[in-house]
């Protein structure tokens, strides 16, 4: 069995260029399950299919599993039941879905291995039996520019009943690769085909670099035989009995860590040392039940400038287990109002902790209700941990960044430091509830100093930050047309630079919590747009 490291190792052994295809599967190779499940319960969900028709279409799934039945025929009779259905809707249907149940079953091995592909300047795409609708969004988020897949005919904007043949599968996909090839001048005998079963064995065969991913048994066999790669991926898919333990221990460690902590605060009166012992403990217990481990780089700047904002990319629900890991004390934070409803007893221990809950609806409560936070860095001395996108993002390319983290750095006259989480994901993508074990890597950058900002040019100074995650991560950046903020970098002197680029000044001591007069007057920020929901439907 090749293993990710390998497969990477073979990618970057290649020859750069588009006359190279990376062909991937969908279903089991980029995902973990059948994305044809959460398309199903959708449709039943939206009135779109109903009992008699639900129980015809598993008959149908059933005969084709069964080899009494082929895909087209079983795709006519599935797609039969969305005639006169508005095309449109299942588009909005593919992206709800995506967000809310697919992206999470994206296994992390299968993005490193698009991200390699991609790095080399392949021709990336999926060629999958899935229809566009389940496809699309999650191609869209990998980067992957070509998807050929099995098509329902559209007539005047809606489903007619019928499929668009030949569909893609066995030989169809054969001929899909062969078209791409076609169109961009790839080479198939130079290219990567990656898929987990047999029913695309003419396609492996077809590729120059057959590769077997989370294979099924029979596949298994002929990669075996054919001495093609082959490897599993144990980060999704139905956890084990012991990873649901243990992720249940990691977050009621929070709560008993924060219990530990109260005979610190009988002994020394001291509601701080109290705070800063649980937090630790809970960093390092919760780190150990899940089998979490830091590799952090520019891990000076943790600590050359506090009290000071820092913010970060926000993936998962590990990342306040990350945070506290790194930060360690004298830190406070912003949570969702909902915590303390649907939760009171971890709502309770977090307020304890310092934790300041806000309505995220409400703008103007918000920012009243954020006010005691200038007052913790100026008069306490503590550091204020924010996620600037607000809230966990599906995967891991950056969300618009919020102006909150900003404008209490201003008014607290505090730096922002920015710690970027690469791969916080790979360890519970957002919603999931079980912990894996992952090895996450961390950069944290030079501390920002604020101390020539203004509120009147709060989004320049915003736009800058991200576009620093932006980089790091190696994401498109978000255009610049202001001054860029100051950078302050440790151990170095003040130097003077032209205008429009950094400027570096010398470190200066820890603030050990003085209180600083603020640089500006705060700033009622304007109320942000609810964006609409769209109505969604769903496919197959």
């Amino acid at each position: 069995m090749a293993g990710i490291k390998q497969l990477l190792q073979d990618i970057e052994a290649s020859a750069e260029g588009p006359q190279i295809a990376a062909i991937f599967d969908f279903d089991g190779t980029i995902i973990s399950g059948y994305s044809a499940v959460a398309f199903i319960r959708e449709q039943i969900k939206r009135g779109d299919l109903s009992p008699k028709e639900f129980v015809e279409m598993m008959r149908a799934m059933t005969n084709f599993g069964l080899g009494n039945l082929g895909f087209s025929g079983m795709m006519a009779i599935n797609a039969q039941f969305m005639r006169g259905i508005e095309e449109e809707t299942y588009h909005d249907v593919g992206e709800e879905l995506y967000t809310k149940r697919i992206a999470r079953l994206i296994y992390p091995e299968s993005r490193a291995l698009v991200d390699a592909h991609m790095a080399k300047g392949h021709t990336l795409a999926i060629i999958s039996s899935a229809t566009h609708y389940q496809i699309a969004p999650a191609a869209a988020d990998l980067g992957i520019n070509h998807v050929l897949c099995t098509r329902l005919e559209v007539a005047d904007g809606k489903f007619t009943g019928g499929v668009v043949s030949p569909t893609c599968f066995g030989q169809g996909k054969v001929d899909a690769a062969e078209s791409l090839a076609a169109k961009y001048g790839a080479d198939l005998d130079d290219s990567f085909f990656y898929s987990d079963s047999t029913d695309d064995l003419q396609l492996l065969e077809r590729v120059g670099h057959p590769i077997a991913l989370n294979p099924s048994s029979k596949l298994a066999r002929v990669a075996h035989d054919k001495q093609w790669p082959t490897a599993r991926f144990g980060s999704r898919g139905r956890p084990s009995v012991t990873q649901f333990i243990r992720s249940v221990a990691a977050t009621s460690s929070l709560v008993t860590s924060f219990v530990a902590g109260l005979p610190v605060f009988a002994v020394t009166g001291s509601r701080r040392d109290s705070q800063n012992f649980s937090l630790s403990l809970f960093a390092d217990t919760a780190s150990a039940l899940i089998g979490m481990d830091l590799n952090v780089k520019g891990e000076e700047h943790l600590w050359s400038h506090r009290p000071a904002v820092f913010v970060f990319n926000h993936q998962s629900k590990a990342d306040i287990i990350i945070m506290a890991k790194l930060l360690r004390r004298d830190i406070t934070g912003i949570g969702k109002q909902e915590i303390k409803k649907e939760t009171p007893i971890l709502g309770m221990v977090l307020e304890l902790g310092g934790v300041v809950f806000i309505d995220r609806a409400n703008a103007r409560s918000a920012i009243h209700a954020m006010s005691p936070l200038v007052d913790a860095m100026q008069k306490e001395g503590k550091s204020v941990v924010l996620a600037p996108e607000g809230t966990r993002t599906v995967s891991p390319k950056l969300a618009p960044f919020k102006k909150g983290a900003f404008h209490l750095a201003i008014q607290a006259a505090v730096p922002i430091v920015p710690i970027v989480i690469h791969n916080a994901g790979d360890v519970a993508p957002k919603g999931d509830f079980v912990f894996r074990s992952a090895t996450v890597e961390v950069e944290v950058l030079p501390p920002v100093d604020t101390s020539d900002w203004r509120a009147k040019t709060i989004a320049q100074h915003v736009r800058e930050v991200r576009n620093m995650f932006a980089r790091t991560l190696g994401q498109p950046q978000e255009k610049e047309t202001a001054p860029k903020g100051k950078v302050v970098a440790a151990k170095r002197p003040a130097t003077k630079k032209t205008a429009g680029k950094r400027k570096v000044v010398a470190k200066t001591k820890a603030n050990t919590g003085r209180k600083s007069p603020a640089k500006a007057k705060p700033r009622t920020a304007s109320k942000s747009k609810a964006r609409p929901k769209t109505k969604s439907k769903s496919k197959k």
